[in-house]
């Protein structure tokens, strides 16, 4: 069968190389009996591959089962891959098949073979090699013809040499290695793919499909895709659903990509957190000494130029004699001037208000102190920030060196009204 024909039997789209290659090896596997072992990341359609697999077999008429190997626990897995007795474990009631039993003369895919604990790997090795079994509590050997299908997102190679896999196993599953690249080494099927996901989804909730720009294209192709044809899917979805004009730009669109990932294309924003977590806790601590940074390191900014436009005023008034260091010299200041100094921002030292000519002795003064609440100081900054970007967000946030996520979460703290 021709590789187009199968792409479209299965709705496989794109043409990059690495997809083309490993179609071609499952295609020319498919018809024997050899084991098969698909590599790739979470997300890429390693179970297409198996189905394929299984198509294309003398096989095909007969079951197919796909077992997620890291979804079942430890203590059950062996009866549920191989059955158990009545009586052999508590809770087991009756006698019951496995898989490879109900399966017999058909296929099985074992996804995510990586999490299969040792002494199941030993009665799957027994399987593949002698095609025999056991159910568990029982004694009786019995035989099974089904082939096997592994898949796995993990270095199986590297985990035989850490102990967690049985090496003779490797071997034996990956008779035959078919690897399904990742979505960013298929950067030329992006576009592609997305126009597909988006004209479905237009279809199923009766609206315009959406269309995207050249800049929101290129930020589509750039982005690494960590969760793979999955998550571009997802965005799509999003995409479609939640846009309101039908033609995407790259602001649109970078509203809709995962913050987290935002560090490897070149994005400044912080990545985010699963809240709960420990590195939640670690994360949310990290930003809040961030923006107090951010606060003190403008704090001191602004008390410095306005030391400074203290020294130019008395120099315009003639006063040679200017202090140093934290003093400010007895000038005669101008109404305008007076609510400067008495800005949150002005020196921790007291400020003098001199009355008459220079010359007079100062009897009267006021002290004005600085504010020393953060939260003031952090809540004036973000409504700065907001007003100088005129209420974008991201570009605040930018601006204040924290995470649109965070610029959110105190907007609603400080009940800041944009």
């Amino acid at each position: 069968m021709e590789i187009q024909s199968i792409k479209n039997r299965f709705g496989i789209i794109g043409n990059s190389p690495g997809l083309i290659h490993a179609l071609n090896v499952a295609e020319q596997v498919a018809n024997t009996d050899l084991t098969v072992l698909i590599v790739g990341e979470s997300g890429v359609g390693k179970e297409i591959f198996s189905q394929i697999i299984h198509a294309l077999s003398a096989r095909k008429h007969n079951p197919f089962i796909a077992v997620n190997c890291g979804a079942i626990p430890e203590g059950t897995i062996d009866s549920e891959l191989f059955g158990h007795e009545k009586g052999s474990f508590t809770g087991a009631v009756d006698a019951r098949k496995g898989y490879f039993e109900t399966v017999n003369g058909g296929t099985i895919f074992l996804d995510e073979i990586g999490e299969m604990p040792i002494g199941t790997q030993a009665r799957l090795l027994r399987m593949l090699e002698t095609g025999e079994y056991i159910r568990v509590g029982s004694s009786k050997v019995q035989k099974a013809n089904v082939r096997v299908i592994a898949a796995t997102n993990k270095d199986l190679l590297e985990q035989t040499q850490q102990g967690r896999f049985r090496q003779d196993l490797y071997y034996r599953l990956s008779t035959v290695p078919i690897r399904v690249p990742s979505l960013r080494d298929r950067k030329e099927d992006i576009p592609i793919l997305f126009r597909k996901f988006a004209s479905d989804f237009a279809q199923k909730y009766k609206t315009h499909s959406i269309i995207l720009d050249g800049g929101a294209t290129q930020l589509l192709i750039n982005y690494p895709w960590p969760g793979n044809i999955r998550e571009l899917k997802n965005i799509a979805e999003q995409v479609s659903v939640l846009a309101t004009d039908t033609t995407i730009t790259a602001d649109v669109l970078h509203r809709f990509l995962p913050q987290n990932n935002e560090r490897s294309t070149g994005m400044s924003l912080l990545p985010t957190a699963t809240s709960g977590s420990s590195f939640h806790n670690e994360y949310t601590s990290n930003t809040e000494r961030e923006i107090l940074y951010k606060l003190f390191f403008e704090m001191k900014k602004d008390i410095g130029d306005l030391k400074q436009l203290v020294f130019e005023l008395a120099h315009r008034q003639g006063i040679t004699n200017v202090p140093q260091g934290n003093e400010l010299p007895n000038v005669n200041f101008s109404e305008s001037i007076a609510p400067i100094l008495s800005a949150p921002y002005a020196a921790s030292n007291p400020v003098y208000y001199p009355h008459g000519n220079n010359e007079q002795h100062v009897d009267h003064h006021e002290e004005v102190e600085e504010t020393l609440a953060l939260s003031d100081r952090e809540k004036e900054f973000i409504l700065k920030a907001l007003k100088k970007h005129k209420n974008r967000r991201r570009d605040a946030a930018n601006e204040l060196g924290i995470s649109e996520r965070t610029l959110y979460r105190k907007i609603k703290e400080y009940d800041i009204k944009e």
